[in-house]
């Protein structure tokens, strides 16, 4: 809670009653504000994960921000599909995707006649070559979709609370988003910020035509120091003693990804820097959330951020819990070591803003841009019942077959499936003179009664607002855009996963709109902000319009969610 020698209830109701035509500078005059928005964005942080392993983490990280901050304990997305994109989308618009239009990682172009990539962008290319040596993959299939390796925010169809503070400066606040991938930089640097993110064919921090004419030359400074290296010939080893882990007796399992020369158990080797994955390995390990932290502390001091009385945005977008997840499980000895390196990377983040800024000076905002799942193994292990989908089999099932029959198909009825959407063959539909609607409807009907299948919702149900009213379908319609979603959106039973992402065989996945992969952590935090509890049900979509109330600026273009009082309470 924001303490009374900074802010008031009655400045509080004065900064809302403020009429919107008196614009922001009028209510910036009003009331204190902090000199940097820090906003901290864990991708794959389920809501309990910060409190998992608390009693052997130290000061400074999540103790400090569960200490000193509000804390929301019961915070979700609601929207369905819970994707890198869609979250980190809606944590900086405070819209839903059928507001901001990122409805997933990927989705198939109508116009394009392909499959897109969530912030490509041909029109603005790398500035660097970023062709790197001998990098053999990403571990990363969403990025293999993209047919160009420009980048940009503009399929970001709204404002986010970073354009909105440029807004009200005038172009004065310097605004930065900082990730090891693109979509967590971009996404949350808005239309008007600046964004680097890590190549893992190069191992620098790049950025495209999009935002710059050339590098700063602090940033190509920075990249020719080649700070990836000083990981060369070494490797992911535990940080503590292995016996004190939860999962210390469960080093190897058989479910989890087993990359070459990467491994099960620990140590990881990261070899030498001329291996082809060395780069990608540093991803897979809190390598990756070290090296951003570095870049972002370099953003902090080279562009002055928190320096004068404009109010700067600094985003950083850690993606090494993602990639550890996915790989190995959430409940895995690499998940659990690698929460303990990321406590020990916030809390030096933390640390350094205090020195540079000062934490009165800065408020702290950490969330996440979705939960996660268990490995399905893992939870049988433990008796709940499982299963793994396999989507690329049910044009072949006896139903569809049948369906094809009567449809007069002669090739695949489902044309793809892209997570979460089906999408039928809509030219073949058109010559054949078939109502849309109804050959939806019919393959809807047919998906769910395939095992596995809880939900199958057609595109023209959700558009003719024909879905009924309950939880699962509000946020499936929560995530549709009409001129991006599929034909037909697919909710998979609870703890039922496709683990295999476009050919890489994975621990688990995420991309539900279930509690495991929708619940995530709310902090607020710095500032001067009195610490509390809060067990009210709360949205990710609160996050930018809160900010805005605390600055006095509007709220972004297409926000929906409501401001939380509790930030801003004194007593």
């Amino acid at each position: 809670m924001i303490s009374a020698k900074t802010k008031s209830k009655k400045h509080l109701g004065l900064l809302l009653s403020i009429p919107a035509f008196l614009g922001s500078s009028y209510a910036l005059a009003q009331v204190d504000k902090p000199k940097l928005i820090l906003q901290i964005t864990i991708d794959q942080l389920r809501g309990d994960m910060p409190t998992a392993y608390l009693d052997r983490m130290g000061k400074g990280g999540f103790r400090y921000l569960l200490n000193e901050g509000v804390v929301y304990k019961d915070a979700h997305h609601n929207h369905a599909n819970t994707e890198t994109i869609v979250g980190h989308a809606t944590l900086a618009t405070g819209a839903l995707p059928a507001v901001h239009g990122m409805i997933g990682n990927v989705w198939f172009d109508d116009k394009l006649q392909r499959l897109v990539y969530n912030v490509e962008d041909s029109r603005y290319p790398l500035l660097s070559v970023d062709a790197g040596v001998n990098q053999k993959t990403e571990i990363d299939p969403t990025q293999r979709t993209a047919k160009s390796s420009g980048r940009s925010p503009t399929n970001i169809q709204v404002s986010t609370f970073s354009d909105e503070l440029m807004i009200a400066s005038n172009g004065k606040a310097k605004v930065f988003g900082v990730s090891v991938k693109d979509r967590g930089a971009i996404s949350m640097a808005g239309h008007m910020g600046k964004a680097f993110w890590f190549s893992k064919k190069s191992g620098e921090f790049v950025t495209s035509s999009y935002y710059y004419d050339k590098y700063p030359d602090w940033v190509t400074k920075w990249n020719q120091a080649k700070p990836a290296t000083k990981y060369d010939k070494k490797a992911w080893q535990l940080s503590q003693p292995q016996k004190g882990y939860v999962f210390a007796r469960q080093d190897e399992q058989v479910w989890e990804s087993k990359l070459p020369g990467f491994g099960r158990t620990f140590p990881h080797q990261y070899g030498d820097k001329s291996n082809g994955y060395f780069n990608t390995f540093l991803t897979l390990s809190p390598a990756g959330d070290e090296l951003t932290l570095d870049f972002a502390k370099a953003v902090v001091n080279n562009e002055q951020l928190g320096q004068d009385d404009v109010t700067d945005y600094l985003s950083v977008s850690f993606s090494s819990t993602d990639y550890v997840g996915h790989m190995f499980g959430p409940s895995s000895l690499e998940a659990e070591d690698n929460m303990l390196r990321l406590d020990r990377t916030i809390a030096k983040l933390v640390s350094f803003i205090d020195k540079k800024v000062g934490l009165d000076n800065t408020l702290i905002v950490l969330s996440a841009d979705h939960g996660a799942a268990e490995a399905p193994a893992y939870l049988s292990t433990l008796g709940m019942k499982t299963q793994v989908v396999a989507p690329k089999t049910w044009d072949k099932k006896p139903g569809m077959q049948a369906l094809k029959k009567k449809f007069g198909f002669d090739s695949a009825l489902i044309k793809s499936y892209f997570h979460p959407y089906i999408y039928l063959d809509r030219d073949l539909i058109a010559r054949r003179k078939l109502s849309l609607k109804q050959v939806q409807k019919a393959v809807a009907t047919e998906l769910e009664k395939f095992n596995g299948v809880a939900l199958a919702v057609t595109s023209s149900d959700i558009e003719a607002g024909n879905t009924p009213q309950n939880y699962l379908h509000n946020l499936v319609v929560n995530n549709h855009s009409k001129n991006r979603s599929g034909d037909v959106y697919i909710v998979l039973e609870a703890h039922r996963f496709v683990a295999d992402m476009e050919g890489l065989t994975v621990a688990t996945t995420h991309g539900s709109p279930w509690g495991y992969d929708t619940f995530v952590p709310l902090i607020f935090a710095g500032f001067n902000i009195d610490n509390d509890v809060v067990y009210d049900r709360v949205s990710t979509t609160d996050i930018a319009v809160t900010l805005s109330a605390i600055l006095g600026i509007k709220a972004p273009s297409g926000a929906q969610g409501q401001i939380l009082e509790q930030v801003f309470d004194t007593d």
